[in-house]
């Protein structure tokens, strides 16, 4: 595992790259400008930047120092680890060996017991303010005692390991919201990661799992761009910016009113609109729609099944997951009281809303750039 060499003179070979940077990794190891090029057009289409600024993508990927990473894995169920060895885009194979030194994973290293824990503490050392902290899992508060590793309370390690990061990455949504853990009544008294860091720029990617593209994509793009804009609730906006429900391809269906009522009668199988049977795809914000799984292949609502809401808070506590949304997502009753009364029903009402929404959206259609991704430092941290 390599390690970044603080207070060293930053020397630069013949093609202008500073040891340790990715462009100098990838060299070593054989990849092509072509490849490169092309893994930057894949992540700029899932970050949804134009075209135009592919290169610019691409330039600052070059020069981006290799990071030291360590992953601390608390009350979860490796599902967020098991995910990510499934990423293809980078690879996990790609992130770890080629954008990111990886230097404390508890599934994924060789080490165990003191040898681990010494790796943990060399990295801090040796990386002080500029390595990232991945956390999968929530903390609990209860008592110390119902988590810990190598002695050590979840708490204690996340602060201590937090304390000279440059940001923290919460991953799942046990981490991000407490997840399963935190479901009422909350035995472990569990909490998230952002429930105990401040003065540190904490980034939340939830999902349960969280799809394996979108943490890569967060890493890449921290090693790019530095951090990524945040919506309200430390969700990065290039992949929660929008509803799955404003993306899925049965939208139109919605849009009509026409619903499967169960998961074997007619609407069921002419792939008609889940809302009726749980769908919580209008509540919901992720990517899943587009980025999708399995590199790509499909999401759960294309396999037939209603979208779960999993990264968004408390969704264990929703109530029954095949139970319709209790609150309407959208004013349709009122709308579709006067849509009846010419006979043209609640998914006429539905249409006008979201023309009305559409025209609106129009004329606040501000064109994204690499700014508008970008958050700068000082202000993540205040």
């Amino acid at each position: 595992m390599s390690h970044g060499r603080a207070g060293a003179p930053e020397l630069k070979d013949s093609l202008g790259a500073t040891p340790d940077a990715l462009a100098d990794v990838l060299r070593r190891r054989g990849v092509s400008r072509r490849a490169f090029l092309n893994y930057c057009s894949l992540l700029g289409a899932l970050m949804a930047l134009p075209p135009a600024l592919v290169p610019r993508l691409a330039h600052a990927l070059e020069g981006a120092r290799r990071p030291s990473v360590i992953w601390l894995s608390f009350q979860e169920c490796t599902g967020c680890t098991e995910s990510l060895t499934r990423s293809h885009a980078p690879s996990v194979e790609d992130l770890i060996f080629q954008s990111i030194s990886l230097d404390y994973h508890h599934t994924l290293q060789a080490a165990s017991g003191a040898a681990a824990e010494a790796a943990r503490e060399h990295a801090m050392k040796e990386n002080a303010g500029k390595y990232l902290v991945v956390v999968d899992g929530s903390i609990p508060l209860a008592n110390p005692g119902y988590s810990t590793i190598a002695g050590i309370s979840n708490k204690d390690m996340l602060l201590d390991t937090a304390r000279g990061a440059a940001a923290i990455l919460a991953v799942g949504t046990c981490a991000s919201y407490g997840g399963l853990p935190k479901a009422d009544p909350n035995p472990t008294g569990a909490v998230a990661v952002a429930d105990l860091i401040t003065g540190k720029p904490v980034i939340n990617i939830p999902g349960c799992p969280p799809i394996p593209v979108v943490i890569t994509g967060v890493v890449a793009h921290f090693l790019a761009f530095g951090l990524p804009g945040l919506d309200d609730l430390g969700r990065p906006l290039a992949f929660f910016g929008e509803r799955i429900h404003d993306r899925c391809y049965r939208r139109p269906f919605y849009d009509r009113g026409l619903f499967a009522h169960g998961f074997d009668d007619d609407g069921a199988r002419k792939g008609w609109c889940l809302y009726k049977v749980g769908c919580k795809g209008p509540v919901a914000f992720n990517a899943c729609a587009t980025v999708k799984w399995n590199a790509g292949v499909s999401f759960p609502i294309e396999a037939g099944h209603p979208c779960l809401g999993c990264s968004q808070p408390d969704f264990w506590d929703g109530g029954d997951f095949y139970q319709t949304l209790a609150i309407p997502t959208e004013n349709v009753a009122g709308l579709a009281m006067g849509a009846m009364a010419v006979g043209a029903g609640a998914g006429a009402a539905v249409s006008a809303l979201n023309t009305a929404k559409r025209k609106t959206a129009k004329k606040a259609h501000e064109t994204v750039t690499i700014e508008n991704l970008e958050k700068p430092k000082e202000k993540a941290e205040t």
